[in-house]
């Protein structure tokens, strides 16, 4: 028994990695942030009157973590799962004072609505994508070719994630922790493939740096 189950673990990994391997050579690799590039992304709030400002205002003062969600249309339930494991660092966050955002680039029927309950911060409205580029990525029909995204989708649903098949759920998105000020981008976690999930523990890692590199950058 034990030898059949080394020999499934050990073809499952290869065609892990072929399958990888071959979607790799077509997917758009993505391209870092720059600060300036997002301080000067235009949000939108998503709740009571609709107020437009400059994503700068989320991080300037006490620095911020952001979620870039991908537009739910297949296999939402993935991002459902990470907002719930980023959100249950919350109270630590709030510990250290620092904020927790997300950002989404569109807002169909109830699909925001539906996202809070897993989400414990903020949603704003990204329409122009910023926090999805510079180079916006779009695996299209390719993503599920890759068995992490299978595997992935199958865990969140016996977590208990559920969602549905609205919107353009193609373009993927990722997390950053943003220093206050002039700190810049501490962590940028870009996603390869869905449910490919930021670890929260580099978060916190990254979020514990800030007041050394604003000791750092008021040094200078």
């Amino acid at each position: 028994m034990e030898l059949v189950t080394n020999v499934v673990a050990t073809v499952g990994g290869l065609v892990t990695g072929v399958m990888n391997f071959i979607t790799d050579r077509f997917l758009t690799p993505p391209l870092e942030a720059t600060l300036k590039y997002l301080e000067e992304a235009e949000l939108k709030t998503t709740k009571g009157e609709i107020k437009t400002f400059k994503a700068k205002s989320l991080w300037e003062k006490s620095g911020a973590v952001i979620m870039a969600v991908r537009p739910v249309k297949i296999l939402n339930v993935l991002w459902l799962q990470e907002a719930a494991e980023l959100s249950s660092l919350k109270p630590q966050l709030d510990e250290l004072g620092i904020p927790l955002y997300a950002v989404v680039k569109e807002d169909v029927g109830t699909e925001v609505k539906n996202f809070r309950p897993y989400f414990q911060g903020e949603v704003f409205l990204d329409e122009k994508r910023r926090f999805y580029g510079p180079r916006e990525r779009n695996p299209g029909l390719l993503a599920f070719l890759r068995v992490g995204v299978w595997m992935n989708g199958v865990r969140a649903f016996r977590n208990g994630f559920v969602g549905n098949v609205l919107g353009e759920g193609f373009v993927l998105g990722g997390v950053f922790v943003i220093g206050q000020r002039q700190q810049g981008i501490l962590l940028e976690h870009r996603e390869i493939e869905f449910g490919d999930k930021v670890n929260i523990e580099d978060v916190l890692q990254a979020v514990r740096k800030m007041p050394q590199e604003l000791q750092s950058l008021e040094k200078k």
